[in-house]
């Protein structure tokens, strides 16, 4: 059988934060890299990042065990298979990109930021926020780099925010959420959640990654054709706050440049059990998309499914028991009801 995942705890949940000469250290390091990388070539940059990161897979064997894992059921393999060790060394080469890239933003001139991002998509997504007229949550996963397309976007002028996790290094967590606010995109630690419902209530954007890693008491999903969970926020927040949702789409183009492509935005209008579950699905429906768009550009070495088949079970009976707890349930017990409707975008 399988060894059991280790349990993931939620980033606000964390009651100790790294010791303080750690912290020290990394922040001396942070911005010596930094400021080194804003001379250095960045093909070169990436390059040697990327070969640092994948000697880290090959050497860290729960690294290498998480990655795998993910990887094998993006591609529908076993973890074994040669294709999972190939996509798993690439996503670690192509972190080198994301990692230089966003070291070097805070170095790159305005008019060097604002190119950064291509496509529609975000046209869309803004469109969508004023039809609505309310607030809107964008939902999107570690793929591609969110940072880049913060700060290629936050000219528009738009009232965006974001949550950060501030609990494992806060004073890197500091110099990062400065150079957000320096873009103009207002930055919400994980240790003021409340904050979110009043941005929502002042008909705002915020926006939410959602695949932070497997937890056993959030929703319940399928993603590609496997039971896991992403949070409950985006649902429950749009459901209390009439928000409107709005799945976003990042991915690096071999121009260097981020294309930005939407999902049909959707509302959630009741907070029963039912409906949140439909709409977490229909996130990860979206997410599932996004990495199957590019998997390489998937920066998430933290594992997203189960690693059991008593886990998996049980999500799948409790997907079912949610599903027979909201208005206009389906006769049958655990049959799936109706998908949302959505509200265009």
């Amino acid at each position: 059988m399988t060894e059991p995942v280790k349990q993931l705890e939620a980033p606000h949940r964390r009651l100790q934060t790294s010791p303080r000469i750690v912290e020290k250290i990394a922040v001396v390091l942070y911005k010596g890299v930094a400021a080194l990388l804003a001379h250095v070539p960045p093909r070169f940059s990436a390059a040697l990042v990327g070969r640092m990161n994948q000697f880290g897979y090959l050497v860290w064997p729960s690294k290498r065990r998480f990655s795998n894992l993910n990887f094998s059921h993006v591609l529908g393999l076993p973890q074994t298979h040669p294709d999972v060790r190939r996509l798993a060394l690439r996503a670690y080469k192509e972190y080198g990109w994301f990692v230089v890239e966003t070291m070097r933003l805070p170095s790159l001139k305005t008019e060097a930021v604002q190119q950064l991002v291509e496509g529609d998509g975000m046209d869309r997504i803004v469109d969508a926020f004023k039809a609505h007229g309310k607030s809107m949550i964008v939902v999107a996963g570690h793929v591609g780099n969110n940072e880049a397309v913060a700060a290629g976007v936050a000219h528009r002028g738009l009232p965006a925010n974001v949550v950060a996790d501030d609990s494992a290094f806060p004073e890197i967590f500091e110099i990062l959420r400065k150079n957000r606010e320096s873009w103009g995109v207002h930055v919400v630690p994980w240790r003021n959640l409340r904050e979110l419902f009043t941005i929502l209530r002042k008909n705002q954007m915020l926006a939410l990654l959602v695949d932070w890693g497997y937890k056993p008491d959030d929703i319940p999903v399928k993603l590609f054709g496997a039971w896991t969970t992403l949070p409950a926020g985006p649902a429950t927040l749009a459901a209390k706050t009439g928000a409107i949702i709005a799945p976003m789409v990042v991915r690096r183009m071999p121009n260097g440049r981020f294309r930005v492509d939407s999902g049909a935005a959707f509302t959630v209008d009741a907070s029963d059990p039912a409906t949140i579950q439909r709409a977490t699905q229909r996130i990860a429906d979206a997410l599932e998309s996004t990495i199957a768009a590019a998997p390489e550009q998937w920066y998430n070495f933290k594992p997203m499914w189960p690693s059991t088949e008593a886990e998996t079970a049980a999500l799948e009976r409790r997907a079912a028991e949610m599903w027979a707890k909201g208005p206009g349930a389906p006769a049958e017990a655990g049959a799936p009801p109706a998908p949302l409707v959505g509200s265009g975008a």
